[in-house]
């Protein structure tokens, strides 16, 4: 009987109960951030509020969907802003395109200038070509805004970026990137589903990081902050920015209407690259936010497993307690799905036009979240070791959040 047995529970108890607080605080977070995100997603600002802005947009290739992604950023409905795209050479495919779509556009706030900013040397090419079109521009210029070619950007979202840095204690204002699916193929619909996880994070939070793909800060508070010469011998402009504003007290601001859509299709291998770069770059220069991520996701993975294995044990041998014991793996699942189904349920309110290409990715999220889990955990083991990446063609070498090499063009 049960004096026999070996297996010994006793010490299981509070960890069950505390295993159980700890997905109902996750539940808690997910809800929070979800009802965050509508509450504020559709916001209106005031067309007042206009201060000269210019948005940049580095580009290096042709992205899925790169027509409709620009012209939503020539569309803007700012008023009079100042909209530079920047490139490494003219023999980048993207250069020819932008040119056609300039001088193809409606009659619009901006005027659009294509700048070539040529190799970089000593940090990375987006954030060279960054640099280049900042030192041209002119003194009135009081916002700078920063968008990617692969993100398809609402027509205020310029607007509410600039809206959120009316407050003095918000130091950087940013958007996110939802993964659409142009293809239904497993490798896709794990990019989603892994990044929809890391999207659902943000919120009205301590814990936000800034995206350089939708992301706008003062010009006043750039200087002030030191950012135009920390940025020279960097790869990262965003997590750089981010650490910067936090270490001045600032608060990085989720604008939930500045979440876009990015199509995209993808392999396994091309997954991997992406997954293990985005990890290595937040361990080098976030290393709390890597630990803290490490932890959650190794947390969430045994804890789904581990405690079923031991559930499963304790039934056999007919444990004390045994209902709590069964309790953990339930938790454990019934959370993930709370939360796969509140950030899919968030995304369709927010990305109502792409709504129906998200189908699969839905579905996919919901019923293979267990799945994803242990995908999500793999890439960031992965970039527990080395320091090189490859970034759009060209491979660096991390070695330090001040120091990258550029080892080939």
């Amino acid at each position: 009987m049960m004096e026999h047995s070996p297996f010994r529970m006793e010490w299981y108890d509070w960890i069950a109960w505390t295993a159980i607080v700890v997905q109902l605080f996750f539940v808690y977070y997910a809800v929070r951030n979800y009802r965050f995100a509508l509450a504020k997603y559709d916001r209106k600002t005031e067309p007042a509020y206009r201060p000269r802005a210019a948005l940049i947009v580095p580009c290096k290739g042709l992205d899925a969907r790169f027509d409709s992604n620009i012209r939503s950023l020539l569309e803007q409905d700012y008023g009079n802003y100042r909209l530079c795209f920047v490139l490494g050479d003219k023999t980048d495919p993207a250069y020819e395109r932008l040119q056609r779509l300039a001088a193809h556009q409606p009659a619009s706030n901006c005027t659009p200038e294509i700048l070539i900013a040529g190799p970089s040397t000593l940090c990375s090419q987006k954030i060279h070509n960054l640099l280049y079109a900042i030192e041209r521009l002119p003194a009135d210029v009081e916002i700078l805004a920063f968008a990617d070619s692969d993100v398809c950007a609402r027509r205020d979202w310029l607007g509410l970026l600039v809206w959120s840095l009316r407050r003095p204690k918000c130091g950087v204002a940013t958007g996110y990137r939802w993964f659409v699916p142009t293809r239904n193929n497993l490798a896709t619909l794990a990019l989603s589903a892994v990044n929809a996880s890391v999207a659902q994070l943000l919120g009205n939070s301590a814990f936000n990081h800034a995206w350089g793909g939708s992301m706008a800060v003062r010009m006043e508070d750039f200087k002030r902050l030191g950012l135009p010469q920390t940025w020279k011998t960097t790869l990262s402009d965003d997590l750089s920015l981010s650490q910067a504003v936090k270490k001045d007290g600032m608060a990085v601001t989720f604008v939930p209407g500045c979440l876009g859509a990015s199509y995209e299709s993808t392999t396994w291998p091309k997954l991997y690259e992406f997954c293990r770069r985005q990890f290595l770059i937040t361990r080098v220069y976030a290393p709390s936010t890597w630990w803290l991520g490490l932890g959650s996701s190794l947390g969430s993975v045994l804890g789904l497993w581990v405690t079923a294995a031991l559930a499963y044990h304790a039934v056999v041998i007919d444990a004390p307690h045994l209902p709590l014991y069964v309790s953990v793996p339930i938790a454990f699942f019934v959370g993930h799905v709370i939360r796969a189904i509140l950030r899919q349920a968030m995304i369709v309110q927010l990305l109502r036009e792409h709504a129906p290409r998200l189908k699969w990715a839905i579905v996919a999220d919901v019923l293979g979240f267990w799945l994803w889990s242990i995908v999500l955990l793999g890439f960031i083991l992965s970039s527990a070791f080395g320091r090189t990446i490859r970034w759009r063609g060209i491979l660096y070498r991390l070695v330090s959040p001040t120091h990258t090499e550029v080892i080939s063009q």
